[in-house]
């Protein structure tokens, strides 16, 4: 219910644009210019980042990501990071290979917050804490933050984990943020949060490490203007999010560095892949799982990968056909997530596509293979 609720605030949004189909047109047409010119693209990032004064480091998959921000924590012997919301270190697993290595990571998200002290994964790619109850919550801070037992009510559990994550930005040596977009033109990078976050993230540190995935890069700036307009609305029905902060070299101050970790991890595959390409215009915006009447029964733990819903079951195969196989036949081919993704990706023919492609590859299982032989 919760969701839906999210889907109908988004198409109220939605309604309130005269211009939203032409907005979802011109982000649609940004998005598949940038991935027809990827190298091109990230070689102009890395020369005007570079002459700001950031620092471009690549990454070909998950465990070369991780060395790269160990390296750079380890070298500069920090031991207390926090990290603002951020799918791609998620899905690198930059959280426990950290830790494993003595390094204290505090995700300040308020949801990530509440699943990192669960010791679970996000179920959701914007609501990360979405499948708990308030109670639960409330239990949660009682035991890992004294708060009082049989606190339920939003604010006061929201001042409590302000509270204490407050010193935990003070104490910190470095702040790690994810990217929602790179800006070819201008080498900065775009980081859009509704709780100010990464700002103090990144404000109190000397040390910023930004991680982007391969497909985050965009031509110019003001091809931003589309995408940031399309990217609330379609996210949580708001205009426009609470932060949407810049950031171009380190801060003008001694000491600081900003660092920016491209990651590859199984997206040059997909962009090899006619068929599958486009979901890498996705801006992770999550309509298409607040939409989806499978994601909404089932919830995003059901589908064990990082990105669950429709976008992750085109994505997932890519990386791992073998594991995630099923995730294609979990779907209604009801054609909703492709109605109300805002850079128009055609996602419920992928996922189509997808299962005639594992089936070919050999990954439908062999009871299945022997039933359908029937019909």
């Amino acid at each position: 219910a919760s969701l839906w609720g999210v889907r109908a605030k988004r198409d109220a949004a939605a309604a309130q644009v005269p211009d939203w189909e032409t907005l979802r047109e011109d982000a649609a047409s940004t998005k598949r210019d940038a991935l027809a010119r990827l190298p091109e693209l990230w070689r102009r990032f890395e020369e005007r980042a570079s002459a700001a004064g950031a620092q471009v480091h690549w990454a070909r998959d998950a465990r070369e990501h991780n060395e790269i921000v160990a390296r750079l924590l380890r070298d500069r012997h920090v031991s207390r990071v926090v990290k603002s919301k951020s799918m791609l270190t998620e899905e690198c697993g930059l959280n426990p290979f950290l830790e494993a290595r003595g390094i204290e990571v505090v995700d300040t998200d308020l949801g990530e917050r509440i699943v990192q002290l669960r010791h679970e994964p996000p179920s959701h790619i914007v609501m990360p804490a979405i499948h708990l109850r308030r109670q639960e919550v409330g239990a949660l801070f009682a035991r890992e933050m004294g708060s009082a037992p049989g606190l339920e009510d939003p604010d006061a559990l929201t001042a409590v984990a302000r509270r204490d994550l407050r010193g935990r930005f003070l104490a910190a040596e470095a702040g790690i943020t994810g990217v929602n977009f790179a800006v070819a033109e201008s080498g900065a990078i775009v980081v859009v949060t509704n709780e100010g976050n990464a700002d103090l993230g990144t404000a109190l540190p000397p040390l910023h490490i930004a991680c982007v995935g391969l497909e985050k890069i965009v031509p110019e700036t003001r091809d931003l203007a589309p995408l940031l307009r399309l990217l609330a609305r379609s996210a949580t029905g708001q205009a426009i999010t609470t932060y949407t902060s810049h950031f171009r070299g380190p801060r003008p101050l001694p000491g600081s560095e900003l660092h920016v970790v491209v990651v590859d991890n199984g997206r040059s595959r997909l962009l090899a892949r006619p068929d599958f390409e486009e979901a890498l215009a996705c801006i992770r915006c999550g309509a298409c799982l607040n939409t989806c009447p499978v994601y909404r029964r089932s919830g995003g733990h059901s589908y064990a990968t990082t990105v669950p819903g429709p976008i992750g079951s085109v994505l997932a195969p890519a990386r791992d056909p073998g594991a995630h196989a099923d995730l294609p036949r979990a779907c209604s081919l009801c054609g909703s997530c492709s109605e109300v993704c805002p850079v128009k990706v055609p996602l419920h023919r992928q996922l189509l596509a997808w299962r005639g492609v594992l089936a070919d590859e050999g990954h439908v299982p062999r009871h299945r293979r022997a039933a359908l032989a029937f019909l």
